[in-house]
């Protein structure tokens, strides 16, 4: 065989592989945007209640599920904290009130844990946690924090001790 030919042939088959690499890509991609999007992000509605403590209600991702609501009793909101909804679909939404700890929004509706006024609330998808204590989702409940059920401060980071070399 002659060097033009081989190099055809060569050619041929780069050309091949890589339609099927791209055709590949392209369909693993679609799937994964897919999964990713299939449901809808965490929205959280921060109100006020009628007393004037602050409010949180939970809108569940699944369609047609009721909102649960967590009330903070006692806890004082500054005039300049209105109310709003706020949607997880990007990373670190700024709130009206309380902070974001960690989000994971990789796929919907993702993992959310936040501190307000120094109670820790987890949204997963599966449970929800509240002050480090796990919960089952419960349509329409509405759960009040006081300030004396707040958690105590997080442990520190426990760091492994260093290898010691022979």
């Amino acid at each position: 065989m002659s060097a033009p030919a081989d190099s055809r042939e060569l050619l041929k088959h780069f050309s091949i592989v890589f339609v099927i690499a791209l055709a590949g890509y392209v369909l693993l991609w679609s799937l994964d945007s897919n999964l990713r999007n299939r449901r809808a992000p965490w929205e959280i509605a921060f109100e006020r209640e009628p007393g004037g403590d602050p409010a949180i209600a939970i809108k569940p991702p699944a369609p047609g599920g009721a909102s649960v609501r967590i009330v903070f009793t006692g806890e004082a909101l500054a005039a300049t904290n209105s109310p709003g909804l706020v949607r997880f679909d990007k990373p670190r939404p700024p709130l009206p009130f309380g902070t974001v700890i960690y989000d994971d929004l990789m796929y919907f509706p993702g993992a959310v844990t936040m501190d307000f006024f120094g109670h820790e609330i987890e949204l997963l998808p599966t449970r929800l946690g509240v002050n480090r204590k796990e919960r089952a989702w419960t349509p329409g409940e509405v759960v009040r924090l006081t300030p004396d059920q707040k958690p105590g401060p997080r442990p520190p980071d426990r760091k492994r001790p260093a290898r010691k070399s022979p």
